[in-house]
């Protein structure tokens, strides 16, 4: 065999296990770029007072997935949330929102369907022990007191004193200014019967007698005395 034939199949065989070689690397990164279960993540949030289920897909490879949410009782499906929703991830992520008003301590299935990928997140989703919104009082609140209006004032009719309170309550007649007569002059004016005019009288005469009598005997000395 000639030199040149076994350099033209030294160089096939070199050509031959490059391109293996490469055929083997493009398989490493095609696995290494295909949709895998755990780029998936569920969370459970509120969006208001509702509750919502988010799934976000990591899938840098853009891999069309199709998730479904079932509620869980038991180990078993409950119920489907909503219809299924398709989605294509990125390596920022790429979320898909269910409408779902979750209860405290629930626990949900998430399945993914992408590719060669048809399994479920794990571990299940459980929602957190408080809810959106907090359970109203079942005592009702008492209603406040209206306030009442003012009504007119009915004007409150005088009454009428009694007699016996008309004379107590009389008032007193002010004080004349003019002195008060004695008591002899007002007995005198009212009845003349205790007067005393009839003893003045006979005082009077008593005084008039003595006086005549002393004149007298005052006139019998002097005579007396002129004759001796």
């Amino acid at each position: 065999m000639s030199i040149t034939r076994r350099s033209a199949r030294r160089s096939v065989r070199i050509l031959g296990v490059a391109s293996a070689t490469a055929a083997l690397a493009l398989g490493v990164a095609g696995q290494a770029l295909a949709c895998n279960i755990s780029e998936f993540k569920a969370e459970a949030k509120c969006d208001g007072d509702k509750g919502v289920i988010v799934v976000t897909d990591y899938d840098a490879s853009a891999t069309p997935a199709e998730i479904t949410v079932f509620l869980e009782n038991n180990g078993a499906d409950a119920k489907q949330v909503g219809e299924p929703q398709k989605v294509k991830g990125s390596a920022d992520g790429t979320t898909v929102t269910f409408q779902e008003d979750w209860k405290p301590d629930a626990t949900y299935r998430i399945h993914v369907k992408a590719g060669r990928v048809d399994d479920d997140v794990t571990p299940n989703l459980v929602t957190q022990s408080t809810a959106c919104k907090k359970e109203e009082s079942s005592t009702p609140s008492a209603p406040a007191s209206p306030t009442p209006k003012p009504s007119k004032s009915t004007p409150a009719s005088t009454p009428t004193p009694s007699a016996s309170e008309s004379t107590s309550s009389a008032p007193a007649a002010p004080a004349s200014n003019a002195p008060s007569p004695a008591t002899g002059d007002s007995n005198l004016a009212e009845t003349g019967a205790n007067s005393n005019t009839g003893l003045i009288a006979g005082v009077a005469g008593a005084l008039v007698v003595v006086g005549g009598g002393a004149v007298y005997f005052g006139m019998r000395r002097r005579g007396a005395k002129a004759g001796s």
